[in-house]
């Protein structure tokens, strides 16, 4: 007899689900001769009682199994035209690992962990992600970003930094002021090292990524820490049995950002998976004959980055990637999701890849509106930001690099020296959207991932690319001021890569063992290097006066001033209330100028922000205006006023009407 058709109909969820005493499994193999649950629960048997049955009609094959409970492992056993033997489930939560679970097999031979979704007790009532002109991203790389031991000292050489690592870096971000954190990937990949974009279990936590329980405690106690220094006695301890659960680990980081009023946008990899498939893997998951890419169930021939692309034309294919979306969402509490390649998706997929979009956006707006959805999408299209209604992809911002290439290039073109053309031409044009419907459709950033990876064309950071002999001259540093300020006044969302904010002027790579010199270095900080503590300042207080003005986060922008010679480009950026407008000028001329601007009211305005008071903070004798300056109806740049102003060398000055709102933490 089969397993038990108990608890089971044609909307039991996929993989592995506890109920009553047991747990229900369902899995898709059309192709399939047989499929058995074989675990710790039943010592790893394939009789009768755990064959599946194929439910009528489908390619699925689902049943009852008793005495399975939160924390038992199990695999399916397939029997194929082409072969049999083990296959992880594509739905599992949590794979095992031998450092968590001894006496088990390291991937790829791992086993599956039935996990309890509601193991986790949740800190995180009632919060909201911030709108999205009010939102500033921090984007970073789990197993690089930050690992210490008891005393301090860095490990990332030694071994992959862990979500939990993270909880020690939480205070340093809310005193930066970001208010959404973006990691890179965090699904299991089958390498050592890796960006994350060859993900091959998509449900799963990145094994590497979790804390071993042997070293819980600390985690537990600096977790707690945090949870009680925000929610005082209402907040419910975690203990170390809580965090045993390399899911729940996930939860942990991602609750108490949410504590602390921080955003988490996933990193989501639809356009392909993996990078090298295992036997075990979802490659040729029905075992079908392996006579070639075609046969496999879940993806084409084509391949991408390394892996096969997803087969969307199979709803049940399209219906796994949904299944994915919907679970970060609602077992995570995933804010918002950045979905890697977009255009890839739609260009391997022969007409699929788009619907599959807007199934996709549609379906997450469904079950939380307030859900981020953020597409990766070259060349840049408008259309991928339209409602699905009007034929767009349906998502809510794009990732826009003109402003990135722009900046860039005219940092480049700067440190050739006075007599360089600098194109800032560029960067006036890149202060408007590529045609989307709304400025803060855009995510703005001037390093990334990307742009950054050692190894990559062009991917000097942005202090290098500024002084190429001296990252840490004042050209250096100032030019690298100009450049995070445009994307800290420009329209959009802005994003910064980790380490950016301190000039970081090293370019990364996911394997520190191999490239111990890539990690950004946190000592510096530490132990004072000042031009990174100045700049660090700088970005801290540049950010809070984007959150004081609401200029600087609202829709209207008008660039009136480009000089290429002058290497100057002002703009004026103002909000629904009369009075609150300001006005941004940046310079990379390396002497100081007298400069007459064109300004949108008489009157006075206040200097509220000066870049070169951050060059030795703080600098006793910056070159500015004193504070203030006075505005004379005298038309100038097409605005109805004018005034005489002094910009420093390679810097950026903002004027205000008023010294902004009461800033809330």
């Amino acid at each position: 007899m089969s397993a038990t058709q108990e608890h089971i109909d044609l909307d039991t969820p996929m993989g592995a689900n506890l109920t009553a005493n047991g747990a229900t499994f369902r899995v898709w193999a059309p192709a399939a001769e047989a499929v058995y649950v074989c675990g710790d629960f039943n010592d790893w048997r394939r009789s009768d009682a755990e064959l599946l049955v194929r439910q009528p009609g489908t390619g699925y094959w689902a049943g009852f199994i008793p005495r399975v409970k939160d924390g038992s492992q199990y695999k399916f056993w397939i029997t194929g035209t082409g072969s049999e033997g083990y296959k992880r489930d594509p739905y599992a939560r949590e794979l095992t690992c031998p450092d968590s679970q001894p006496g088990t097999m390291a991937f790829p031979c791992c086993n599956c962990v039935v996990r309890d979704p509601g193991s986790y007790h949740w800190h995180d009532w009632g919060f909201r992600p911030p709108a999205y002109n009010d939102a500033i991203i921090y984007q970073f790389h789990v197993g690089t970003f930050y690992g210490a031991d008891e005393s301090g000292r860095d490990t990332r050489v030694e071994r992959v930094a862990k979500f939990l690592d993270v909880l020690f870096r939480i205070e340093y971000l809310v005193s930066l002021g970001v208010n959404a954190i973006q990691p890179l990937p965090i699904d299991e990949f089958p390498t050592e090292f890796s960006l994350g974009y060859n993900g091959v279990d998509l449900f799963s936590p990145e094994m590497d990524y979790t804390v071993p329980p042997n070293e819980l405690g600390r985690y537990a106690a600096k977790l707690n820490e945090l949870l009680k220094n925000r929610l005082g006695a209402t907040a419910t301890p975690v203990s170390v049995e809580m965090l045993r659960s390399h899911a729940n680990q996930l939860k942990a980081l991602i609750d108490v950002c949410h504590v602390y009023g921080m955003a988490v946008f996933l990193d989501v990899v639809y356009n392909h998976a993996g990078g090298g498939f295992d036997d075990e893997s979802i490659y040729f998951f029905d075992r079908r004959p392996e006579t070639g890419p075609s046969n496999s169930l879940y993806f084409t021939d084509k391949g991408y980055a390394g892996g096969l692309a997803f087969d969307f034309e199979k709803p049940e294919v399209r219906r796994f990637v949904l299944d994915n979306a919907k679970f970060f969402v609602n077992e995570y509490h995933a804010d918002g999701f950045r979905y890697d390649e977009v255009s890839a998706l739609v260009g391997l997929n022969d007409g699929n890849g788009w619907s599959l979009c807007q199934e996709l956006t549609d379906t997450i707006k469904f079950i939380r509106p307030s859900t981020a959805q953020i597409a990766e999408y070259w060349p840049v299209n408008p259309g991928a930001v339209k409602r699905f209604s009007e034929g767009g992809a349906g998502f809510d911002a794009e990732w826009n690099d003109a402003l990135r290439d722009s900046v860039r290039n005219a940092v480049a073109q700067a440190s050739l020296g006075m007599s360089a053309s600098v194109d800032m031409d560029s960067i006036g044009r890149a202060l408007y959207n590529p045609g989307f419907s709304a400025e803060w459709k855009a995510v703005q950033c001037i390093e990334n991932h990307d742009i950054v990876y050692r190894g990559h064309s062009g991917s000097a950071r942005v202090a290098a690319i500024a002084d190429a002999g001296n990252h840490r001259s004042w050209y250096a540093e100032s030019r690298d001021r100009v450049a995070t300020g445009l994307l800290l006044t420009a329209p959009g969302i802005p994003m910064i890569f980790m380490g950016q904010e301190f000039m970081e002027d090293k370019t990364w790579s996911d394997d520190p063992k191999d490239n111990p010199d890539t990690l950004i270095w946190w000592d510096g900080l530490k132990d004072g290097e000042m031009a990174m503590k100045d700049q660090l300042r700088f970005t801290q207080d540049l950010i809070k006066l984007r959150r004081r003005h609401p200029a600087l986060r609202a829709e209207p922008i008008k660039v009136f001033h480009v000089h290429n010679e002058n290497r100057v480009v002002a703009f004026h950026r103002w909000a629904g209330a009369a009075g609150r407008d300001v006005v941004v000028v940046a310079s990379l001329n390396e002497n100081p100028l007298a400069y007459q601007l064109g300004f949108p009211l008489e009157g006075k305005w206040l200097e509220v922000f000066n870049s070169d008071v951050y060059e030795n903070f703080p600098n006793p004798n910056p070159v500015g205006n004193g504070g203030s300056i006075i505005a004379q109806t005298a038309p100038r740049d097409g605005l109805p006023c004018s005034a005489t102003i002094t910009v420093p060398p390679n810097g950026i000055l903002i004027f205000a009407r008023d010294t902004g709102d009461t800033l809330m933490i």
